[in-house]
């Protein structure tokens, strides 16, 4: 639903309706969110990946954890878990995968994250042992 808009991400336009709502409420903020739950997640996560395998590392990230848990495959591979998500993609413009993790709790979050990591680092190792066109 647009709601008055256009249906387009716009921050400047989230801002000014939110403005809106603490206007005519009489409600704070932080009021207003207390009911939503808690997720831990991580910023960005840029790791050196060489340009030749970044793309290669991916792919087999998404061959491998589509076969084991339920996934995206859009622009990389989300990894969907009941209780978070793990992704990575490859960087259009830099030698680099890019990673982020989101969970209901620290403890899953780092647990997530941990399983995900070790697989990249075993996809890019194994691609990095690759010969010039050479496919697993």
């Amino acid at each position: 639903c647009a709601d008055r808009y256009f249906g387009y991400d716009d921050a400047i336009y989230a801002g000014a309706r939110l403005l809106e709502y603490l206007a005519k409420g009489s409600r704070k903020v932080s009021e207003m969110l207390s009911d939503i739950p808690k997720t831990y997640s991580t910023p960005e996560i840029r790791v050196d990946c060489p340009e030749a395998i970044k793309f290669k590392v991916v792919e087999r990230a998404q061959e491998y954890f589509s076969s084991h848990y339920s996934t995206v495959t859009v622009d990389g591979v989300r990894v969907l878990f009941d209780d978070g998500w793990g992704l990575v993609r490859a960087s259009n413009t830099q030698p680099v995968l890019v990673l982020r993790f989101e969970a209901d709790s620290a403890e899953r979050l780092e647990e997530i994250q941990v399983l995900m990591e070790g697989k990249l680092q075993e996809f890019q190792d194994q691609a990095g042992n690759m010969g010039p066109g050479e496919k697993r």
